[in-house]
């Protein structure tokens, strides 16, 4: 049976759709302590694949982290055994060089299974360097050529309205990103299209691959810009589930405008070496340096 939102109404944070669809055990993760143990195994998911393909983005995948594994375990209406259920919600990674985490996800709900998760990038693997949604089962949107997902996500959003669809539409972009063109011109359109469905995610690490973003192309004031071109706009520490939960609840109840929430992260998060280090950006570790991430993931 499929189940509606009622217009108007304000879900709690631990809205989501059937039970069947949050995870691989068929139960959604209820608590701050299941949570984090999900966001540890996706940090070990991240390390192991980027190691074993000797390749890969760590650094913006295990940023990302918490923002994930709010969305798909506590948030998303979706159905892995259905993934065309045309109810479903719709996430959108625009910062495609994050697919690592995106497929540890995928498998963690059971896309896929864990043991292909080790074949990303290799010949013939499902699992591309960025998500390719002819291959992977699971994606809403092929991506990776930065700026372009907060587009895709607008169509998303205007097909719901025309449809009379109830879904919403999320999209992760990373800070870097939003020195594209394209970006802004997909925030005025969302905004002029009034879309309330639409909810963008910034992970708001601070790096891109060529530094600080700071020294590359000064974003600030990032809050202050988002809100200029019409949206509404959350901050909240990417780390903590309760504030990422809180933002996504309040999102729901803005009408008449699109959300944006900016999270706070730290490039690296969780593995000490890894931490505000432009290095893994586009670098994956060693064998040696897998093993030390690993036992600190522990």
């Amino acid at each position: 049976m499929s189940e509606q939102r009622v217009p108007g109404s304000t879900p709690s944070p631990t809205h989501v759709g059937p039970t069947e669809a949050t995870s691989t055990a068929g139960k959604r993760l209820t608590s701050l302590e299941d949570l984090q143990a999900m966001a540890k195994t996706l940090r070990r998911h991240i390390i192991e694949m980027t190691s074993a393909a000797a390749s890969g983005h760590p650094g913006g995948s295990l940023s990302s982290v918490e923002i994930l594994t709010a969305l798909y375990f506590r948030v998303l209406r979706y159905r892995p055994a259905e993934l065309e259920w045309p109810d479903r919600d719709r996430f959108i990674l625009s910062k495609g060089h994050a697919a690592p985490l995106l497929y540890s996800v995928l498998a963690e709900v059971g896309c896929l299974s864990t043991e292909e998760l080790c074949t990303l990038r290799k010949i013939d693997s499902r699992l591309q360097g960025h998500p390719d949604k002819s291959c992977t089962p699971g994606l809403e949107a092929t991506s990776g050529s930065l700026g372009q997902g907060l587009s895709i996500g607008i169509g998303v959003a205007l097909a719901g309205r025309l449809d009379a669809k109830d879904y919403r539409v999320y999209v992760l972009l990373g800070d870097g990103e939003c020195d594209e063109g394209q970006v802004w011109e997909a925030a005025m359109a969302a905004a002029h299209y009034k879309l309330d469905n639409l909810v963008g995610i910034v992970d708001h690490n601070g790096l891109q691959i060529d530094g600080w973003n700071k020294d590359v192309m000064n974003l600030e004031p990032l809050p202050d810009k988002w809100r200029s071109f019409g949206w509404s706009v959350i901050e909240v520490d990417g780390h903590d589930f309760t504030q990422i939960l809180a933002a996504f609840e309040q999102a729901e109840r803005v009408k008449g405008q699109p959300t944006m929430i900016i999270a706070h992260t730290i490039k690296g998060k969780g593995v000490s070496f890894m931490e505000n280090n432009v290095d893994f950006h586009g670098k994956a570790p060693t064998r040696e340096e897998a093993e030390k991430a690993l036992r600190e993931l522990a």
